[in-house]
């Protein structure tokens, strides 16, 4: 049976169920269907934080049912990526959930989403290659068979993905549209600490040095909003405007600087309406950030 959270100081409680099997989340789903209730899917990894939160909490206020997925994908992990330490926090995820009355957990076993001789992937072309895609060969071919998994085995009708993750977003954006799957693709805007740090759960990993290194991130983009807000549209001053700003922390290494539409990650020359996208490495943790310039 699904495990049940328990109030500690009463009796069991059953209002977030946690399936561990995909025919225990396909039982539980059959249930919400006869209910007739519109069911929201926050694909996570866990490690939850206050940006995963505000997805469900946006699923919670437009869906009669919630379900979040807790899974770390060894697909989208390269051979010499954080899998091993990714951190997992079933329990305290759960227990935060509970507080914002989520309906289903879903937290299957790798064996359970992968088992034994499988070797059948998903693949977007094109889109997977770009941005974090070119800088981890492979990761978007993981990132988009899990998620076509978790479609067919929750199947939402909405689902709920971080800004943060844009070029995630505009992979399965295409992969719902070419794949014709019945699932609203629902974007939540980014969620940063007080001082402008997006919220990623890799955050965990910094020093007090690296959490201060890494505000470049967020300081190299506030830079190109401020010289396109001035006026300037052209991209490649826009981003030489950034990578500047990265001179100035020489122990942050960065793995790209660009400007590309939302839709098809391809470099633009006018900047209006773009993506704005970096990557860096600060220490051995990657962090990503974005913004769209209006």
């Amino acid at each position: 049976m699904p495990g049940n959270m328990e109030n500690g100081s009463g009796p069991a409680r059953t209002r977030v169920r946690i399936c561990r099997t995909i025919e225990e989340m396909r039982s539980a789903r059959a249930a919400t269907r006869r209910a007739n209730q519109r069911v929201g899917l926050v694909p996570t990894m866990g490690a939850l934080h206050e940006g995963h939160l505000s997805l469900v909490r946006a699923a919670r206020s437009q869906c009669g049912a919630v379900v979040v997925s807790i899974f770390v994908n060894p697909l989208q992990f390269g051979p010499q990526e954080d899998l091993a330490k990714y951190p997992r926090h079933l329990e305290q995820d759960c227990a935060l959930l509970e507080r914002e009355r989520v309906d289903f957990v879903f937290a299957p076993a790798e064996a359970e989403m992968y088992p034994a001789g499988a070797v059948t992937y998903v693949m977007v072309d094109g889109l997977s290659e770009r941005l974090c895609g070119r800088s981890r060969p492979g990761h978007f071919r993981g990132v988009a068979t899990v998620v076509n998994k978790l479609f067919h085995i929750v199947e939402p009708e909405a689902a709920y993905f971080g800004q943060k993750d844009a070029a995630q977003v505009a992979v399965l954006r295409c992969m719902v549209r070419d794949l014709d799957m019945p699932v609203e693709v629902v974007v939540g805007p980014i969620v940063r600490e007080a001082d402008g740090l997006a919220m990623s759960s890799r955050n965990a990993y910094l020093d007090a040095a690296q959490r201060r290194q890494a505000l470049v991130l967020r300081r190299s983009l506030q830079q190109v909003e401020m010289e396109f807000a001035r006026g300037e549209q052209r991209a490649e001053l826009l981003i030489a405007a950034g990578k500047r700003v990265f001179q100035q922390e020489p122990a942050v290494r960065l793995d790209y600087f660009e400007i590309v539409s939302e839709q098809t990650l391809l470099p633009m020359s006018e900047a209006s309406g773009a993506l704005v996208a970096v990557a860096a490495w600060v220490g051995t943790t990657r962090l990503i950030d974005n913004i769209v310039l209006q």
